[in-house]
C-alpha cells in the first residue's frame, strides 16, 4: 500500500511540475525584428530614421523605447497628415502592438528617431538599435539588433560583384 501511495504522491508532484511549465511557456513573451534598416545621413546631418517589422508574441504589449550608441536621443515617432500638411510627433506612450501581428514602423508612418549623431550614417554599415518592450503584466522585455544602413530611398544595397 505504501508503495501505490507514494508513486501516486509522485505522479502528482510531476503532473503539477509539468503543468506549471506549460503555463510559463504559454505565458512566455518574445520579441521579433525583421527587415531593420536606417536610413544614410550626409556629411553633418545630425537625425534621421530606423524602420522595421516588429511582431510580439504571448500578449498584446507597448513599444515603449529605442536606443542606439549612435545617438544622443532616439524616441519613437509618428508621422501623420493633418489639414494637408504632414507632421511628425513623438509618441511619448509608445505603440500598441498586438500579440502575433507584425507591425511596419515605416517612412511617412511609425518610424524610431535618431538625433543628436554622433557619427555620420554610411551605406553598408549596421547600426546596433536596442528595442524596449513594455508587456501587459508591466514588466519590460528588450532585444538588440543590428539594422543595415540603406541609401537615402530606403533601398538595400546590391552587391553585384564583378559583373564587368
Amino acid at each position: 500500500m505504501k508503495k501505490t501511495s507514494l508513486f501516486i504522491g509522485s505522479f502528482k508532484v510531476l503532473l503539477s511540475a509539468a503543468l506549471l511549465g506549460m503555463a510559463a511557456v504559454a505565458n512566455a513573451q518574445s520579441i521579433t525584428v525583421d527587415d531593420a534598416w536606417v536610413r544614410a545621413t550626409v556629411p553633418a546631418q545630425k537625425a534621421t530614421g530606423a524602420f522595421l517589422r516588429i511582431t510580439v508574441t504571448g500578449a498584446n504589449a507597448t513599444l515603449v523605447s529605442a536606443a542606439s550608441p549612435i545617438a544622443g536621443v532616439t524616441q519613437i515617432h509618428e508621422m501623420e497628415m493633418a489639414d494637408g500638411v504632414m507632421r511628425m510627433r513623438e509618441k511619448a506612450d509608445g505603440i500598441p502592438l498586438k500579440a502575433g501581428e507584425a507591425l511596419a514602423l515605416k517612412p511617412g508612418g511609425y518610424h524610431i528617431m535618431m538625433m543628436d549623431l554622433k557619427q555620420a550614417v554610411k551605406v553598408g554599415e549596421a547600426v546596433p538599435l536596442t528595442l524596449t518592450v513594455k508587456k501587459a503584466d508591466g514588466k519590460q522585455i528588450s532585444t538588440t539588433i543590428n539594422a543595415e544602413v540603406r541609401a537615402l530611398n530606403g533601398q538595400p544595397v546590391m552587391n553585384h560583384g564583378k559583373m564587368h
